[in-house]
């Protein structure tokens, strides 16, 4: 028993030592577009390339008007709004056509959708009829229920301009109100950030790569030089996989910090999370039952153990399982500079663990038991899933 709890701790230690000093290295070479030499303005307009803004929304009526009339009244002369009304059976479309009627310049377009052809998930649908209208040089993908300050395009699109990027992905604040959104939103950061580097996706050696719904902006010639939004019409995961795609393919990626740029109220409380990620998580395993069930049990050995070790471990077997817990407790604290979620949510990283492992299992159990996955309302059959992804 001594030799396992040695062996452990060594593992766990490595693990997430490493990944704290990585990120104590690499973070800072992460942009912040959000301070003040990011603040620049061409005049005239001529001077601002076009960007085409893609929102795509299915009973969204609860945040549609909020945050398309955020859109219009961008800090930027040069860009359209393009919205998927996609077969909502609330009032999302009529709320469309209301905000498209008030506007003061032509700048939103709405197109409404009946029905969806086989062969597409809904999302991705809406996005590539939506580009085959956009006029843009730029192509910005977001999500009907994100809001947007004044000035974050044209931050970004001075970032994207200046740094020469062809994919830009800018990190949502997110808007927490609950005990149980702050629990698990900072677990999943946490765990985003071990899983994905977002330091190494600049390096176009480096195979990490990174998309995000709310906030995907990307070059018209390098959207269609990647295949357009066909390339991705039965992604689940279509923001992480066009991040995938683009990188894949040798174009330049960049993902940058933007603080209160765009907001976004994931979820409410902690099964809100919960619930969300049950659409996504089998996904991210390929839809494969025994890669996921070996995950739910090794996100809970990488996350569980550093806790258990330090009580069931004797003497200096201890040191390694508390290296972990420090280092655990080191991304809490630099994520509070962050994203504002108090440092000592470092204490329920084991009950966030334990409902993540369990949505693993939940969101296998789900698409296994219903032979495919349901997202608002229709059902994607598992084989077609399979089949469709990149």
């Amino acid at each position: 028993m001594h030799y396992f709890y040695w062996i452990a701790g060594t593992v766990l230690a490595l693990a997430w030592f490493s990944r704290i000093v990585e990120a104590a290295i690499g973070m800072p070479s992460v942009a912040d577009i959000s301070k003040p030499e990011w603040d620049r303005y061409s005049v005239p307009s001529a001077a601002n390339p076009r960007v085409s803004i893609i929102v795509p929304a299915r009973n969204e009526q609860a945040a549609i008007e909020q945050a398309l009339t955020r859109l219009l009244n961008l800090e930027y002369d040069n860009y359209e709004v393009i919205a998927v009304n996609d077969r909502s059976t609330d009032r999302t479309g009529e709320i469309m056509e209301r905000v498209a009627q008030n506007q003061l310049r032509p700048i939103l377009k709405v197109i409404h959708h009946a029905e969806l052809p086989a062969g597409w998930l809904g999302k991705t649908h809406a996005m590539w009829t939506a580009t085959n209208e956009a006029t843009g040089d730029w192509i910005l993908f977001t999500d009907a229920d994100v809001l947007f300050r004044p000035d974050a395009l044209r931050r970004a699109v001075a970032y994207a301009e200046t740094e020469r990027a062809d994919h830009v992905v800018l990190f949502p604040q997110m808007i927490m109100k609950r005990f149980g959104e702050f629990m698990m939103i900072a677990f999943f950061q946490t765990m985003f950030m071990f899983g994905h580097r977002p330091w190494k996706v600049a390096d176009p050696k480096a195979k990490d790569h990174m998309g995000v719904g709310a906030f995907n902006l990307i070059r018209r010639s390098v959207y269609e030089s990647i295949g357009t939004y066909k390339t991705l019409r039965m992604e689940v995961l279509d923001d992480m996989k066009l991040g995938k795609v683009v990188k894949n393919a040798g174009f330049r990626q960049r993902n940058v910090f933007g603080a209160d740029l765009i907001s976004i109220r994931w979820a409410n409380g902690a099964m809100g999370v919960v619930n969300n990620l049950t659409k996504n998580f089998f996904a991210v395993l390929s839809f494969e039952w025994p890669r996921t069930v070996i995950s739910a049990f090794g996100l809970a050995f990488l996350n569980l153990m550093p806790f258990l070790g330090i009580w069931l471990a004797y003497g200096w077997e201890r040191l390694p399982y508390a290296i972990a817990l420090g280092s655990i407790a080191l991304i809490y604290i630099g994520m509070n500079s962050r994203s504002g979620v108090p440092a000592y949510y470092f204490f329920l990283h084991p009950v966030s663990a334990t409902l993540f492992s369990y949505t693993l299992l939940r969101s296998m159990g789900h698409a296994l038991w219903n032979d495919g996955v349901i997202w608002r309302g229709t059902k994607y059959p598992l084989e077609d899933l399979r089949k469709g992804m990149v």
